[in-house]
């Protein structure tokens, strides 16, 4: 277990996510399959750089980053992305801070 490797020393996920639900984004690299994705080979393209898609949910990944499935369009793959590998495709114009499940807003 020792040989986890992570890429950074911040814990993201101490802050609301980057991206929200059914959010436009656009791959900011080509993503290849690792061997975590069932029914393509390994190494095989499964988004390309400046591919888009939409967040359809959010996970999280050794209590450190958030993970973003993102369906891509194009390809109608559903691949797991860290926030360091997407890009808002549209501006944000408004704070989204929503309230939590069950609380009272003011």
């Amino acid at each position: 277990m020792s040989n986890i490797v992570r890429d950074s020393d911040v814990v993201e996920i101490s802050e609301p996510p980057c991206f929200t639900f059914g959010e436009k984004v656009r791959a900011r690299r080509t993503i290849r399959n690792d061997g975590t994705y069932a029914g393509k080979d390994i190494g095989e393209v499964l988004a390309k750089k400046g591919e888009e898609g939409y967040v359809i949910s959010i996970g999280t990944f050794l209590q450190q980053f958030y993970i973003y499935a993102v369906e891509f369009m194009e390809t109608g793959n559903r691949v797991g992305m860290k926030r360091k590998e997407l890009d808002r495709v549209e501006p944000r114009d408004i704070d989204l801070d929503l309230p939590l499940p069950g609380s009272v807003s003011p």
